[in-house]
């Protein structure tokens, strides 16, 4: 029995969650760019009324990697959906995306 326990162990990665960033940040824009190397993800939070918007946390990723979280994230929609019925994709006007100042000539 204890060589199962053991062969489990090595199999298993311990995953550390502390608690500031076990409250998640909350987003409702995501955008994403890439290279040839690279996948990156800037999560933002745009409010009503705000003229401006931060990026509240950026992820980067391979290519490979980036893929294997488009598959995740495809089966756990499939999955809330077979559960909770259809999640509705309301059409919403674009939201202009001014970084940094604008070049003058």
């Amino acid at each position: 029995m204890a060589e199962n326990d053991n062969k489990k162990k090595k199999g298993q990665i311990n995953i550390e969650l502390d608690e500031k960033v076990a409250e998640g940040v909350y987003s409702n824009l995501a955008i994403i760019n890439h290279s040839v190397s690279e996948f990156v993800v800037d999560f933002v939070r745009i409010m009503p009324g705000t003229p401006k918007s931060k990026v509240k946390s950026r992820i980067i990723l391979t290519p490979q990697h980036a893929k294997r979280l488009l598959k995740a994230l495809n089966d756990n929609v499939q999955r809330f959906e077979s559960a909770h019925g259809e999640i509705k994709d309301y059409e919403q006007p674009p939201i202009p995306l001014n970084f940094g100042p604008t070049g003058e000539a």
